[in-house]
Order: C-alpha cells, then sequence, then structure tokens
C-alpha cells in the first residue's frame, strides 16, 4: 500500500475539488499516481462536486417510494440548480435510489450529521456514559470511548453516511457528488418524510379471560 501524504492528498484535492476522504482513497487505489488519481475521480464523478456546493440550488423535486405491501412510505426533496436537470433521467434516477435508500435505513432520520440536534447529541452522551462496561476506566479513556461510540450512533442516524444499497462500497454522499460531478450542478439531499403504517397508533390489548370476565360484568 502506497505511502499516500496529507501534502499529496491536499494537491490532489486543490486540483479536482473532491473531498480530502476522497482524495484519499483515489491515491490508495492508484498506488499514488496523481494523473491516474484526477482521472479515476472523474471517472466517479467526483472531480469538481465539492466546489458546486457553495452555489444555490432552488430547483429539484420531490420523489416518493412506496415499499412492497404499502407498509413504507417515504418523500424526499433533493435540489438541484435548473429544472432542465431535475427532469433530466440522472436526476430523476438518484430521486428514485434515495427514496428507496430511506425507507432500508430504519434508523435514519436526519440528512446529516451536521443536523443532529445538540439535545440528542447530549442524551446519547448521557447513555453511553453510563455503560457497565466503561465502570471503573479513567475518565479521559471514557471520554475517548464514549466519543468513539457517539460518532459512529451519529452516522447511523445520518442518510447520507449510509452504505448505498446497490453499491456497499459507496456511501450516498458518494452517489450524490457522483450525480452532481455527473450533471455539472450543485445536488443537494434537502430533506425527507418516512410514514410507517401504524407507527404511534396504541393499540390497546386484552386478553380473553379479562374479555370474559368485562363482559360478564355488564
Amino acid at each position: 500500500m502506497p505511502d499516500v501524504s496529507a501534502k499529496v492528498v491536499k494537491e490532489l484535492r486543490d486540483k479536482t475539488g473532491a473531498g480530502m476522504m476522497d482524495c484519499k482513497k483515489a491515491l490508495l487505489e492508484n498506488e499514488g499516481d496523481m494523473t491516474k488519481s484526477i482521472e479515476w475521480l472523474r471517472q466517479k464523478g467526483i472531480a469538481s462536486a465539492e466546489k458546486k456546493t457553495s452555489r444555490l440550488a432552488a430547483e429539484g423535486a420531490v420523489g416518493s417510494y412506496i415499499h412492497t405491501g404499502s407498509r413504507i412510505g417515504v418523500l424526499v426533496e433533493i435540489n438541484c440548480e435548473t429544472d432542465f436537470v431535475a427532469r433530466g433521467d440522472l436526476f430523476q434516477g438518484l430521486l428514485k435510489d434515495v427514496a428507496m435508500q430511506i425507507a432500508a435505513c430504519p434508523n435514519v432520520e436526519f440528512v446529516n450529521t451536521n443536523q443532529i440536534p445538540e439535545d440528542v447529541v447530549k442524551n446519547e452522551k448521557l447513555i453511553e456514559m453510563g455503560r457497565d462496561d466503561l465502570a471503573g476506566k479513567p475518565d479521559q479513556i471514557k471520554e475517548k470511548i464514549v466519543e468513539g461510540r457517539i460518532g459512529k450512533r451519529l452516522k447511523e442516524l445520518a442518510l447520507m453516511e449510509q452504505p448505498y444499497i446497490k453499491d456497499s462500497n459507496m456511501t450516498v454522499s458518494d452517489l450524490v457528488k457522483q450525480v452532481s460531478g455527473q450533471t455539472g450542478e450543485n445536488v443537494q439531499v434537502r430533506r425527507f418524510t418516512k410514514y410507517i403504517l401504524g407507527e404511534g397508533i396504541e393499540i390497546k390489548k386484552q386478553d380473553f379471560a379479562e374479555e370474559v370476565a368485562s363482559m360478564s360484568a355488564s
């Protein structure tokens, strides 16, 4: 495995506009070769995608997905820069794939980890700090363990961090960057809602003996 320094990763980022982790992966995949790494990023549609994120994405579309059996339904809004791209097959395909991804991820509640409210983060920390396996450990070590566990938990809640259901070698974030690179526009997943049949409805259960007793009393 080639030794990929932070300096080389930064150089590739400056040349392509891709994210630091994408650049590191490209260099590792191509044994540190800068030219091949640039080509690899372009083939993946990642190069220059990061530079587009500052541009306003006010167009787009709302897509839906109803899972087999009609027990799970999803609505998702994805934005881009022009109506032309929003109506295109590539964007519409992304819309369907992301909606399906949300339906397949029971723990996902937010688009990105930075959208997770601070009170949720604090609550997760309280839960982790109270776990039995941390009892007796020095505070400094305990904090590091808890920090790692919380980071993992927050990723479970974020859509963009999930492995893509059609290709586990990439995340949903990678998929969106790929479409952004291929369309030449800033593409962003803005929000979503998931409906699960019967969720939140309290079903009152009564056993047979209670039912007979109540009928006898009346």
